[in-house]
């Protein structure tokens, strides 16, 4: 079985097989050989007994919708999506949850099984976030002050909303352009009004810039730190925040799965830390939920993912 496949060859091959065991999953991006969805959802897949192959599809932008046209016409029962995809996947569905409706943007897709059905489009990276938070620090949001690096990305965005839908205590968002996170800022404010509260949205809502004087403090009264910027994918990375600004009293997320500077600052100052792969583990879990309305074996789907 390849690494990967692309149009060309599901259009010429069809589904993939293997030991008898057709492809009817897949997670679509480009690129795509580093996804580890694979080897998680395959786990769940085998834990559960579905008789399934999960494979990487990789796909330009402008394949995009040949692609979905060609999964469904092979029978696949649905699909992750990653980078660049995810507000294509939003728009070629029928329906939509509702964070896939605040944020444009969805990660998983349930494709039509009888005649009249809909397309269907998910965001499971804001349910899986929340549960990771759970898991990992036993709290939940709406006890936390957070402060969010990275907001106007695609997962940051997500979370930002996640978050605010949570009615976290505060949320900072911290971003280069000023411009959009106004918008986002707009977004999110009803989440924060609340008549039973002294304080206003203006004070349970701030933005504010990587190189802000007022950042340090902001940190230094938060609870949570997250990291959801792409800073920390390269090995040469720094950290996305002065190891000064961060106390042994928070809590710190970082969406990268593999440790990165981030990590290792956050630890060598005593506080507690957590990389992405839960956040993985949890929104792969929602998306089977979503294809098959029973819960995955997590503890499987940990074990294959720890597999190389």
């Amino acid at each position: 079985m390849k690494n990967y496949y692309t149009l060309a060859d599901l259009e010429q091959e069809g589904a993939p097989v293997l030991n008898g065991k057709k492809a009817r999953l897949a997670v679509i991006g480009c690129p795509i050989a580093h996804s580890r969805s694979p080897q998680m959802q395959q786990a769940a897949l085998d834990a559960a007994g579905v008789e399934a192959l999960y494979i990487r599809v990789e796909a330009q932008p402008d394949e995009f919708a040949q692609v979905i046209r060609t999964l469904q016409a092979l029978d696949f029962i649905g699909a992750n999506v990653t980078i660049p995809h995810k507000a294509a996947a939003a728009a070629i569905a029928q329906e939509h949850d509702d964070l896939v409706v605040a944020t444009g943007v969805a990660n998983t897709l349930v494709f039509p099984q009888e005649p009249g059905d809909p397309l269907r489009a998910f965001n499971t990276d804001g349910p899986g976030f929340v549960r990771a938070i759970r898991e990992c620090f036993s709290v939940d949001l709406q006890d936390l002050k957070i402060v969010l690096f990275g907001a106007n990305g695609g997962a940051g965005t997500a979370l930002a909303h996640v978050c605010s839908m949570n009615h976290c205590e505060r949320l900072t968002l911290v971003a280069r352009s000023m411009e959009k996170t106004a918008k986002l800022k707009k977004a999110l404010q009803p989440h924060f009004i609340d008549e039973h509260r002294l304080e206003g949205s203006a004070d349970r809502l701030v933005s504010t810039t990587f190189d802000s004087p007022n950042l340090r403090t902001l940190i230094e009264d938060a609870d949570l730190i997250i990291n959801a910027t792409s800073v920390g994918l390269k090995p040469t990375d720094p950290s996305p925040i002065p190891p000064t600004f961060i106390q042994a009293y928070h809590l710190v997320y970082d969406l990268i799965t593999h440790p990165d500077a981030f990590q290792k600052t956050a630890a060598s100052r005593g506080a507690r830390c957590e990389n992405g792969l839960s956040m993985l583990v949890f929104q792969g879990a929602f998306a089977f939920e979503h294809w098959f309305g029973i819960s995955p074996n997590i503890t499987a789907m940990k074990r294959g993912l720890s597999r190389e």
